[in-house]
């Protein structure tokens, strides 16, 4: 299995040159110190229960920017480096964007 670890500025420059626009909003990420520690499940688990308690409480409007972009181009990709679902915080950011008003797409989780 190959792993390939790219850092935001080396996606941006991928994405770009296949002609994808790509977006970075850190606000609704989780700061490293964060995300030190994550050892089992339960770790992710309190970690997502205060990430979606603070964090997304308070970015809502660059959610409904996120929600905009979708409105405009009709799909997006919510990325992350983390490729398990259970153990990133793209699930909730975009379960949170679920629940806008004006949100009336189907969410995929690939």
């Amino acid at each position: 299995m190959l792993h390939l670890i790219l850092e935001s500025t080396q996606l941006k420059r991928f994405c770009e040159n296949l002609e994808i626009q790509y977006v970075h909003f850190p606000e609704v990420g989780i700061q490293s110190e964060q995300r030190q520690e994550l050892n089992t499940q339960v770790d992710y688990d309190r970690l997502f229960a205060d990430y979606r308690a603070s964090n997304l409480a308070k970015t809502q409007k660059t959610q409904y920017a996120i929600l905009d972009l979708l409105k405009r181009y009709q799909r997006i990709a919510l990325t992350c480096f983390e490729a398990n679902i259970s153990q990133c915080h793209r699930k909730h950011l975009a379960e949170a964007i679920t629940n806008l008003s004006g949100f009336d797409y189907e969410l995929k989780h690939i």
